[in-house]
């Protein structure tokens, strides 16, 4: 009998804090599930959650990210329709231009009033649970 683990991946939330509103950066994917989402992908074994942000952002988006904070975790079994993920999801800041490479095929700059219709994996929640933090600086309850 195999032991079947959930992968971890990490999420990374980018405030642009040299342009109004901190608006953040979000990728539209090139590889299935199509669609917008936050920059992040898989850890790699030895990799430090903290390393893997940094490493998928610069990846993804072109920015040298600074991690503020842990935001939260998140482990629905069904959030990613491959296979069971569980994500770190991190607060991070950067200045500069964004431009758009690995499994990224395109890459948006979004206020909160004008995020995408059609956000991938579970990154509608995330980014509703950020922007009630942001506003009223609480954290998002467990299971909710």
């Amino acid at each position: 009998m195999s032991h079947q683990n959930p992968v971890p991946t990490v999420d990374i939330i980018i405030e642009l804090v040299d342009r109004p509103h901190r608006p953040i950066v979000l990728i539209k994917r090139r590889n299935p599930p199509l669609g917008w989402a936050i920059p992040g992908g898989f850890v790699d074994y030895g990799e430090t959650v903290e390393a893997a942000a940094q490493r998928e952002a610069l990846e993804e988006t072109g920015l040298q990210v600074e991690l503020i904070e842990q935001f939260h975790v998140y482990s629905n079994p069904r959030r990613d329709r491959r296979q069971h993920t569980i994500s770190v999801v991190f607060l991070a800041t950067a200045k500069g231009d964004v431009q758009a490479a690995d499994d990224a095929m395109e890459i948006g700059i979004f206020e909160p009033w004008r995020l995408p219709e059609q956000l991938c994996f579970d990154h509608q929640q995330i980014l509703h649970d950020y922007w009630r933090y942001r506003h009223y600086q609480i954290r998002p309850r467990l299971n909710e």
